[in-house]
């Protein structure tokens, strides 16, 4: 009865996931309908709209096919009239992860850790099958395999996370204790992949961070340049509402570009460009308010910035080494090694998935290659973060500093120190 009800409750948390990323395009849409068209409003191409509005957040890209006679009376070439949109606004996909994370830790606390994510998964695919079949346009085309597949993957993995994460720190009686038991067992290397994993989430942390303060800085430095943009529009306050709310929903999009920038490789805004700390080479750019933010020239010396993520490596590392202290593991030379390179390789993982979905196309000729390149930017993040992470976990100890550190965590642990009674802790 008890998996019966976490299955349940794994399905009304995909169905809330659903319905509140419909809900957050559906309502100003709606909104955008009433004040722009009126009582003349076609109310029948709201929901088509939403619907491929929320698919496109979740990664599915768009075929936008403008009518022959919307281009006769606007004057487009034709060449011009069909294009494939598929920059994400990333909001959208990183609120579903979330949201399926924190539905896989509740099923996981609840002792049906990989039910639940299942059981929240196929309700997800069928909410996600369902708007597929009814959120058809004719203007803007979907694939409906990816349709259905992408959201459906997205909430997958978010659960999934969310419950073998928990299971692994509390144990779930099953599967995931019985690795875990085996894990235990491998000595000096028991330490690895729990420590891999924190130390890729600190580093994940530390650099998105460092790309929302550069994108502070930014606003700081060029917001006037994003006014002017959006005075240039010449929109209505609905309008302006709209590009606001937009540029909300790409603001994670706008910091993984922080974080390519950050690492050295940077990103393009249209074919042969580039936006980097080395130098910045733009042709003309769409007036979108939120590319007043680009540079207009760099320096040489900004390539300081790369520092960054080998400071994130280095704090991750340093984290790290604190946790092989007390667990007694920071003897091994093979573990830290392991741990080093794991570190950087699976947080290059994570950066090249994160710099494809914030890199696509958004609009016709040269605007079909925007954003970073996910090879060089991982491969620039990987070999950083390495050198940081490196730094601390392989940096030579000295006895002193071991035994200093035993004896903080005997008294963390004992209430007491253990040289009241006159004796010596021996470092090993």
């Amino acid at each position: 009865m008890q998996r019966l009800l976490v299955a349940i409750l794994a399905a009304v948390d995909a169905a809330i996931a659903a319905a509140v990323g419909l809900a957050v395009l559906l309502a100003p849409l709606t909104l955008l309908w009433t004040l722009t068209l009126g009582a003349t409003a076609d109310w029948g191409g709201l929901w088509p709209v939403t619907g491929t509005l929320w698919q496109f957040g979740h990664g599915v890209p768009m075929d936008i096919v403008i009518p022959d006679a919307v281009v006769s009376a606007v004057g487009i070439a034709p060449d011009a009239a069909r294009f494939t949109l598929s920059l994400t606004p990333l909001a959208f996909l990183v609120f579903t992860l979330l949201f399926a994370a924190r539905s896989g830790v509740r099923a996981a606390r609840s002792g049906a850790g990989l039910l639940g994510a299942v059981a929240g998964t196929i309700v997800f695919t069928a909410i996600a099958v369902l708007v597929a079949l009814t959120a058809r346009s004719a203007i803007a085309e979907v694939q409906m395999w990816l349709a259905i597949l992408l959201p459906s993957v997205v909430y997958l993995v978010g659960a999934l996370c969310g419950a073998v994460s928990y299971a692994w720190r509390e144990g779930d009686g099953g599967v995931i204790d019985r690795i875990h038991d085996r894990v235990d067992g491998w000595g000096d290397w028991r330490v690895v992949p729990g420590e891999v994993v924190r130390g890729t989430a600190a580093v994940t942390v530390a650099l998105m961070g460092a790309a929302a303060l550069a994108v502070a800085l930014a606003v700081a430095v060029r917001g006037g340049e994003v006014v002017a943009l959006f005075e240039l529009a010449r929109v209505d306050a609905t309008g302006a509402t709209v590009l606001t709310l937009g540029h909300l929903a790409y603001l994670p999009t706008l910091l993984v570009w922080a974080t390519a920038w950050i690492a050295g490789p940077g990103f393009a805004v249209g074919a042969g460009t580039a936006v980097s700390p080395a130098g910045t080479q733009l042709g003309v750019v769409p007036g979108v308010p939120i590319f007043g933010l680009l540079p207009e020239n760099s320096s040489i010396w900004m390539l300081i910035v790369v520092l960054l993520p080998v400071g994130a490596g280095a704090f991750a590392g340093w984290l790290i080494r604190s946790r092989l202290v007390w667990s007694d593991a920071a003897h091994a030379v093979g573990p830290r090694v392991a741990i080093a390179s794991a570190v950087a390789g699976l947080t290059a993982g994570v950066v090249a998935i994160a710099s494809a979905l914030a890199s696509g196309s958004i609009g016709p000729g040269r605007m079909a290659e925007i954003g970073p390149h996910a090879g060089w930017t991982a491969l620039a993040i990987g070999a950083e973060v390495l050198v940081g992470a490196a730094i601390m976990l392989l940096a030579p100890r000295n006895r002193d500093e071991i035994a200093e550190e035993r004896t903080d965590r005997w008294v963390a642990e004992m209430g007491t120190s253990p040289l009241e009674d006159g004796s010596t802790p021996t470092p090993r």
